[in-house]
């Protein structure tokens, strides 16, 4: 698994990232380009805007860490028809170039903030994740989507 932690691989993303267009389309999935844009950005309010997100009670945490963690955070790649938990879903139509620069941002701020800001720091849903955990979410979540537009 590639470290989004390295400034080369956040480059190598981004530089994915900027290759998309409008005209981009999805190998699979409901979602246009500027949808999944807006859908990977989740993954970085959870963190730095929770307040964009309630947190889940610690009846729905348990069940989202026994059911859905180890997918997300473990190295085994996304299947194409994996199901969107319900926080994550956008249907709403989206500004390409917003979303396009907001999740250039979030990986350039993930990156800067660095491996020790992440170090055993508590995950919205899944509690205390490791480095490892976190590096593998938010390399694996991205190279999926990325993938699913042929980038």
């Amino acid at each position: 698994m590639k470290n989004i932690f390295d400034k080369e691989v956040t480059d190598e993303v981004i530089a994915r990232i900027n290759n998309l267009s409008t005209a981009s389309t999805a190998s699979w999935g409901k979602m246009n380009v500027a949808q999944m844009l807006a859908h990977c950005c989740v993954t970085y309010e959870l963190i730095y805007e929770p307040h964009k997100h309630p947190e889940p009670n610690w009846l729905m945490k348990k069940v989202i860490q026994l059911f859905a963690k180890s997918t997300v955070v473990g190295p085994k790649p996304f299947s194409k028809s994996l199901r969107t938990a319900p926080a994550f879903l956008v249907s709403a139509e989206q500004d390409f170039e917003a979303q396009k620069t907001r999740l250039i941002n979030y990986l350039i701020k993930t990156q800067t903030q660095g491996e020790g800001y992440f170090e055993g720091k508590v995950s919205h849903s899944f509690g205390k994740l490791t480095l490892s955990q976190w590096n593998t979410m938010f390399y694996k979540h991205i190279d999926h989507h990325l993938m699913q537009f042929g980038n």
